[in-house]
């Protein structure tokens, strides 16, 4: 009995040994992953903090003398001030998120919750546009906007979004509206509700984790989106963020690397909050929407 134990105890140590060299290994491997995928965005901070001279030619991550003006510089280093492209991007964003949570969430109720003919045809007609590659329908949007006296104006940017333009949103909204309980709507209606006061007061109150992964999403994709303000705006004095890097880079001089790269940086600031502050209401979303 005392050597079977004996024997018994050393399996489990050696079981033990094995697991923990496992869970050793696995943190190791997903740090490694982890150094890999941060490099680049440690890479763009260190070069926002060197000299011309050192963000090519030298290898290191470590400046050899920091140089904290490139982002005085940047900031005030085109012939429009930052803040003015920051506030272009803000206007462009916070209209576009609040364009895609009203209309991608009336789209998606209809789908979700209502009966009328041809809602499956409809449904995947708009599930195919999400196989159509946005350059395909770039020209003809173009000269649509064009005839319409809306290009070097926002409204190219933002109109689309109030007209529910984004089917991978209404998706997400129709996979959560239908994990809703129907006796909700039932009950609603005995009581006298219009499918819009049951939209209103039951619906988007019961869908804050949609509605706020689509907010997220969609805040991401605006503020970072460079090709629609690249084909639509011409005044330097509406260019978003994204245009504005742009200006950095001169093909015939010599171009600020350095200032480029630090107000890179200080582009990256409001995405980073927004995804810290709210991953978990992504996760959360994504998952109770049957994304898996």
């Amino acid at each position: 009995m005392e050597e079977a134990a004996h024997v018994a105890h050393e399996l489990r140590v050696k079981r033990d040994q094995r697991a923990r060299m496992g869970r050793l290994l696995k943190h190791l491997f997903l740090i490694s992953v982890s150094i890999v995928m941060l490099y680049p965005l440690l890479w763009l901070l260190a070069s926002s903090l060197k000299p011309e001279n050192d963000i090519f030619g030298s290898l290191t991550l470590w400046p050899t003398e920091f140089q904290w003006h490139n982002y005085v510089d940047g900031w005030h280093g085109l012939p429009v001030s930052f803040t003015t492209f920051y506030i272009n991007s803000t206007i462009v964003t916070v209209l576009s998120v609040i364009g895609n949570l009203i209309s991608c969430s009336f789209a998606a109720y209809a789908f979700a919750r209502l009966q009328f003919t041809g809602r499956t045809f409809l449904f995947g007609l708009m599930m195919m546009t999400l196989m159509i590659p946005y350059h395909v329908v770039l020209i003809p949007q173009y000269v649509q906007f064009l005839r319409l006296g809306w290009v070097d104006t926002y409204l190219p940017l933002v109109v689309p979004r109030f007209l529910a333009s984004d089917a991978f949103f209404i998706f997400l909204m129709v996979q959560f509206f239908r994990q809703l309980p129907r006796e909700l709507d039932e009950a609603a209606m005995i009581d006298g509700c219009s499918p819009f006061k049951i939209y209103w007061a039951i619906i988007l109150p019961l869908s804050l984790p949609a509605l706020g992964t689509a907010a997220i999403f969609s805040l991401i994709w605006t503020w970072e989106d460079f090709l629609a303000p690249l084909i639509y705006l011409n005044d330097i004095k509406s260019y978003t963020v994204p245009l504005a890097l742009r200006l950095f880079l001169d093909q015939e001089g010599q171009s600020s690397y350095g200032q480029m790269f630090a107000m890179s940086v200080l582009s990256l600031v409001p995405v980073v909050i927004a995804f810290i502050m709210f991953q978990k209401l992504i996760v959360r979303g994504i998952a109770t929407s049957g994304m898996k």
